[in-house]
């Protein structure tokens, strides 16, 4: 826990959500919300040939959460739902402390600070987990 909770790239992130605009003729939305801090995620998405094709996002959340779905919004259009429950489950896992590995998506080592502080990691699996069940949904 050596490098700050809150440094400038995750406020980066936190600052710069691509996609940050609810669909309007979305295939399947999802919100997610922490019960322990009120962070909110509502994933919108549309879906072509088993692939994300579309995104939109309304992230109420801490830095944190904002930046990991920044993160998340930055790599998921063209991703299956498969990869996107396999990339929320490594993060869960990562979080939990069950892995090391930070290879299963681009930038989440800017995250790692955050690991110590089991608090947080609800808010910011949100982005993750609404992405992975609004794919699921829309791709029944």
């Amino acid at each position: 826990m050596s490098a700050p909770l809150y440094n400038k790239d995750i406020l980066r992130l936190a600052a710069s959500i691509p996609h940050h605009a609810r669909l309007t003729d979305a295939q399947a939305s999802v919100e997610r919300r922490s019960p322990t801090c009120g962070s909110r995620v509502t994933a919108d998405v549309r879906m072509d040939g088993g692939r994300i094709a579309d995104i939109g996002l309304d992230v109420k959340a801490c830095a944190l959460g904002q930046a990991s779905a920044s993160l998340m919004a930055r790599h998921a259009i063209g991703l299956t739902t498969g990869e996107l429950a396999e990339a929320r489950d490594r993060l869960t896992a990562y979080l939990a402390g069950e892995s090391d590995d930070l290879d299963f998506w681009p930038g989440i080592e800017v995250l790692a600070p955050a690991r110590g502080y089991p608090a947080r990691h609800p808010s910011i699996r949100l982005g993750f987990e609404a992405m992975a069940e609004a794919a699921r949904q829309a791709d029944i």
